[in-house]
């Protein structure tokens, strides 16, 4: 009986013993199955830095309302996560879209938001990018003199060595505010530079916005010939990037380069098609404002 009863507690023991070998394989085998732990997930942020892309987007097409409740939410989030660039990034977006909407008061509030902000973060660059957007919200809304922004746009410009899209925004104003000077030949030259920045990295809308400010410069200058043509590059891409407002707003630019060269039927023509694209934009008062210049002689 004693040996019958070791040679089952042996038998026990060696059970026990593979089964705990078992159960511990088995352990094994499930962690090594397991999706391994991927880290932190911030999500905020690539969140936010979406938001602001396609509110810039939505912007450079004409979609004002929705781009401005893009950047609402770009902002809270920017606030929320407590990121200084993308807090000034995006109050600087949204205070241009403010502007045009005509909300003047609160698109200087979001650009001194951002110079704050700037100053805090001490970035020397987003800095001096943001009083360029100040500068350009003094000269369209006249509250100061274009020499004036001319001189805080020069002095700021230097500042910006990263940001290429910032720099050639920086062109830009210089080349409106040149024009408003009347120094039609370095507007130009001005807002070519801002165009090779933008056709080499691709920002397609903005280059199309470009060869539009060209064409004013060359219209005001008396080069209606070359306002036309710069109109026609205009035209091009925002048909390739199917933008609509782009569309619409060069051909009645040229309704009024046509009928400034005295080419009535030309300029028919024009009008007739941008204000077949607002209507199909549903966009009433451009529409409106289309009319209005067909039927003025």
């Amino acid at each position: 009986m004693g040996v019958l009863k070791m040679i089952r507690i042996r038998q026990v023991s060696i059970f026990t013993f593979f089964a705990a070998g078992l159960s511990i394989f088995l352990v094994i085998i499930s962690c090594s199955t397991a999706p391994q732990n991927p880290g932190d997930v911030y999500n905020f942020r690539s969140h936010t830095e979406t938001l602001l892309e396609a509110a810039n987007k939505d912007a450079g097409r004409g979609n004002f309302e929705n781009a401005l409740l893009l950047l609402d939410e770009c902002k809270r989030t920017a606030i929320m996560v407590d990121d200084p660039s993308l807090i000034i990034r995006c109050c600087l977006s949204r205070g241009n879209v403010l502007l045009t909407l005509g909300k003047t008061d609160d698109a200087f509030a979001d650009w001194e938001y951002a110079l704050s902000e700037a100053q805090r973060f001490g970035n020397a660059e987003l800095l001096s990018v943001s009083r360029i957007f100040r500068a350009r919200g003094n000269l369209v809304s006249g509250r100061a003199g274009a020499q004036a922004v001319l001189d805080e746009v020069n002095r700021e410009s230097a500042n910006i060595k990263k940001d290429r899209l910032y720099l050639a925004f920086s062109w830009q104003v210089k080349g409106l505010t040149l024009r408003v000077l009347g120094s039609y030949r370095e507007a130009e030259a001005a807002v070519k530079r801002s165009l090779e920045i933008h056709v080499r990295d691709r920002y397609l809308e903005n280059a199309s916005y470009d060869w539009y400010v060209i064409a004013s410069i060359r219209s005001l200058a008396g080069d209606t010939a070359g306002a036309l043509t710069a109109l026609d590059a205009s035209i091009a891409l925002d048909r390739r990037i199917e933008n609509s407002w782009g569309l619409a707003a060069s051909w009645r630019a040229k309704g009024d380069v046509y009928r400034k060269q005295g080419k009535h039927s030309e300029a028919d023509e024009a009008y007739r098609r941008a204000l077949a694209i607002y209507t199909a934009m549903a966009n009433e008062n451009e529409a409106a404002e289309t009319e209005r210049r067909m039927n003025q002689r």
